[in-house]
C-alpha cells in the first residue's frame, strides 16, 4: 500500500515546488532520472506522478522534448477539451479513483459509509439516481483525505457533464446498465466497509473495466450502423428497381 501511495507523495511534493515559483509557468522540469534521484524514488515512481500533475493540468508532456510547468489553470468548467474522449476519461477515473478507493478504505468513517449506503438506496429506487451515483464517487474522493484527488475527481465529472460527446457516451450506456451499476457500487461499497484496500481497488477496477467495454461495444453498434446507412443509400443510388421496362 506504501508504494501504491507513493506517486501521490511525490506528485504532492513537485506541485509544492511549482507553488513556490521553483518551477515557474513555461519552465521544463528536471529529467526524470534526477527527479528520481532526488526524492529518492524509481523513475516508474516519477511517471506516475507526472501523470498525476497532468491530470490536475500543473504540466505537459511534451514527446522528445520533456515536462514543462502550465500556467495555472482558470477556474472555467467549460474549459476547451475537445481532444478529450469518453475512452480517455474513463481510463483517467479507473487510474486515479482506484487508488482513492484503496486510500479511502483506510481512513473512511462510519458517517461517510452510512452517506454512501443512502447513495446505493437512492440508486436502486431510481429517484435521482446520477445524481447519487456522483455523490458515491465524490464520498470516496473526500475520504482519502487528499484535496489534489478530491479536485481530480470533481474535475473529471465536470468533464463529464459539459463535453456534449462524452454526456452523449455515458448516457447510452448508463441507461442501459442501471442493475450492473448498482451491484458494482454495491462492491466498493462492503470493500470499503471491511476497510480492504485490496478490495476496494480491484471493485472500482471493475466498475470502470465494464463502463469501457460498455463504450466500446456501443461506439461499434454505432459505427456498424452508420456503415449500414451508408451502404443503404449507396444500394438506392445505383439501383434500378425504378426502371420499368
Amino acid at each position: 500500500m506504501k508504494n501504491r501511495r507513493m506517486f501521490w507523495q511525490i506528485a504532492e511534493k513537485i506541485q509544492s515546488l511549482i507553488e513556490s515559483g521553483l518551477y515557474p509557468p513555461g519552465s521544463r522540469l528536471p529529467p526524470e532520472r534526477e527527479l528520481a534521484e532526488s526524492f529518492n524514488v524509481s523513475r516508474p515512481t516519477i511517471r506516475e506522478a507526472i501523470i498525476a500533475l497532468e491530470v490536475l493540468q500543473l504540466v505537459e508532456v511534451k514527446t522528445s522534448s520533456g515536462v514543462y510547468v502550465l500556467d495555472k489553470p482558470k477556474n472555467n468548467n467549460d474549459a476547451p477539451a475537445e481532444t478529450i474522449s469518453a475512452f480517455e476519461l474513463t481510463q483517467a477515473r479507473a487510474l486515479v479513483e482506484g487508488e482513492a478507493a484503496a486510500l479511502a478504505a483506510l481512513s473512511i468513517t462510519d458517517e461517510e459509509l452510512k452517506a454512501l449506503a443512502a447513495t446505493l438506496d437512492a440508486m436502486e429506487s431510481g429517484i435521482e439516481a446520477e445524481k447519487a451515483d456522483r455523490e458515491f464517487h465524490i464520498i470516496i474522493s473526500k475520504a482519502t483525505r487528499n484535496k489534489a484527488i478530491l479536485l481530480a475527481v470533481n474535475k473529471f465529472w465536470s468533464l463529464r457533464d459539459s463535453q456534449p460527446q462524452i454526456t452523449q457516451a455515458y448516457s447510452n450506456v448508463c441507461s442501459q446498465s442501471d442493475r450492473d451499476r448498482l451491484e458494482e457500487h454495491t462492491k466498493i461499497y462492503q470493500s470499503l466497509k471491511e476497510r480492504n484496500s485490496q478490495a476496494a481497488r480491484a471493485a472500482m477496477h471493475a466498475h470502470f473495466n465494464r463502463l469501457i467495454n460498455a463504450l466500446f461495444e456501443a461506439s461499434e453498434a454505432q459505427a456498424l450502423e452508420e456503415v449500414r446507412k451508408k451502404t443503404s443509400q449507396t444500394r438506392d443510388l445505383y439501383s434500378l428497381s425504378h426502371l420499368r421496362n
